[in-house]
């Protein structure tokens, strides 16, 4: 049982980094303050795929924290 838990958090831990690696920026970043080319950042609601990947941020890092809660519980360690 303990494996299989330390296991399906290392997936979803992964699954998390590609999410959120996967978003674009919301932010002009450090490239705008040296002369980067100018964007028109639109406000408002995220739409196609940001809106998907957001989603699945909020999922992927809710199983993450209930999963290593579950395990410090099971493995004794708070």
């Amino acid at each position: 049982m303990k494996y299989f838990l330390i296991g399906l958090t290392f997936v979803v831990s992964l699954l998390l980094i590609v999410v959120v690696v996967g978003q674009e920026s919301k932010q002009a970043g450090m490239g705008t303050a040296i002369g980067g080319g100018t964007e028109n950042a639109a406000g408002g609601r995220t739409r196609g795929k940001d809106a998907v990947l957001s989603k699945f941020t909020v999922v992927f890092g809710t199983m993450f924290a209930v999963l290593c809660l579950v395990l410090g519980r099971y493995m004794n360690t708070f």
